[in-house]
């Protein structure tokens, strides 16, 4: 039989800028990448998404971005603002979902115009899996709030929503046009939200660079402390380490691999069952400490790096566990989120343990007694030992 073969090639590029105040009229970095991306276009709008927790922090934030689109309009601003709640919850209900498309539609948001998201990594999920479904995609920019969104999701390529009670299950591959850090937005978060993106730091750390694991330990009290500095230092080292991953691995995850995931099986699963109580950056803590242990059990790390990694989570605040991540006769829920994690990739669990601090490598079963013993361990606060 005859056919035929297709094959292409589709190049991505963006910029992650690191910048303060970026709405400040006499900050020229937002106007000037809008106005020379795609500069023949006739027309070019911009509508913001904003997270409604970081326009109660920020009173005059959206006084701000009127004054700032007045100076510089060469891009026009949609004037009607969209505020939503942030976290979990919007992705939970779709309903800010069709906001988002319903202003898109409303105000003629099109391929040459932009979404901008300004929030944690919730929103910016949502705003960006709604401008890619939009017109088949819109340009959308990135404007984390959060340590978290800083240093991880606001500067990958994923977008999505929860639905069927699973994370994520509705999303795209889809990068942003840019992503603006801008330094001011941490500086009003709670000492729980500043803690919680320290722990995808403390992954990308463990399972690609060794000598970032030992700068965390160096600089645990100060990051604590919510020291600016070393904050600055450790979202630019994060998201460079994320980012380069992306570029050099499988951006659009076809494989099983999810290096990237390291302590999120039980992560995801234990936000879910404690309907999101417990934060992401906490849960992955909790998440990290666990693989951890597991992987000192199975032989994989000694007694003495699986110890330097509890000791670094519990410094910078982290809990160890939770109840729900026990593993008991009458409570393996969080087993469940092995099998997720199975079902999520085609049916081949690909989960990545340590075997060093800063290296890791994939499994495909993980040995319920080894981690119902792990979980007894970080239960106790014992020390993490097995000669």
């Amino acid at each position: 039989m005859e056919h035929l073969h297709q094959s292409f090639t589709v190049q991505y590029h963006y910029n992650v800028f690191f910048t303060s105040s970026l709405f400040l009229p006499e900050n020229e970095l937002l106007d000037s990448f809008l106005v020379n991306l795609n500069p023949a276009a006739a027309v070019k709008k911009i509508l913001f998404v904003i997270d409604e927790g970081v326009v109660n922090a920020h009173k005059g934030l959206i006084a701000e971005i009127k004054a700032y689109f007045s100076k510089h309009n060469k891009t026009q601003l949609v004037q009607d603002i969209l505020v939503i709640p942030g976290g979990e919850q919007v992705k939970n209900d779709t309903k800010y979902f069709d906001q988002v498309l319903e202003a898109i539609n409303n105000y003629g948001i099109d391929r040459h115009s932009f979404v901008a998201a300004i929030g944690g990594g919730a929103v910016l999920d949502m705003v960006g899996y709604a401008a890619t479904v939009a017109h088949r995609g819109i340009k959308h920019i990135r404007i984390p709030s959060t340590v978290l969104s800083q240093n991880d999701s606001g500067v990958g390529v994923k977008n999505g929503i929860n639905y069927f009670n699973k994370k994520n299950f509705l999303g795209t591959f889809s990068p942003p046009v840019a992503v603006f850090n801008d330094e001011v937005f941490l500086s009003t978060l709670s000492d729980r939200d500043w803690r919680s993106g320290i722990a995808e730091a403390i992954k990308v750390a463990l399972i690609k660079d060794a000598e970032f694991f030992e700068w965390l330990e160096a600089n645990a009290t100060a990051l604590a402390n919510r020291d600016t500095t070393a904050m600055n230092y450790q979202i630019w080292k994060c998201a460079k380490l994320h980012m380069e991953h992306i570029r050099s691995a499988d951006p659009f995850e076809n494989g099983s691999a999810r290096p990237l995931d390291f302590g999120h099986w039980s992560a995801h699963k234990l936000e879910y069952l404690t309907n999101f109580e417990v934060r992401h950056g906490e849960a992955v803590a909790m998440g990290i400490a666990l693989d951890t242990v597991y992987s000192n059990l199975s032989g994989r790390i000694s007694a003495e790096d699986a110890q330097r990694v509890i000791t670094l989570i519990q410094q910078l605040g982290f809990e160890l566990t939770h109840p729900l991540l026990q593993v008991t006769e009458g409570n393996s829920h969080i087993l469940d989120g092995l099998e997720e994690f199975r079902e999520h990739l085609g049916g081949q669990l690909t989960i990545t343990l340590l075997t060093g601090l800063g290296s890791g490598e994939e499994v495909h079963e993980i040995d319920a007694d080894i981690l119902k013993q792990a979980a007894e361990i970080l239960n106790k606060q014992t020390t993490v030992i097995q000669h």
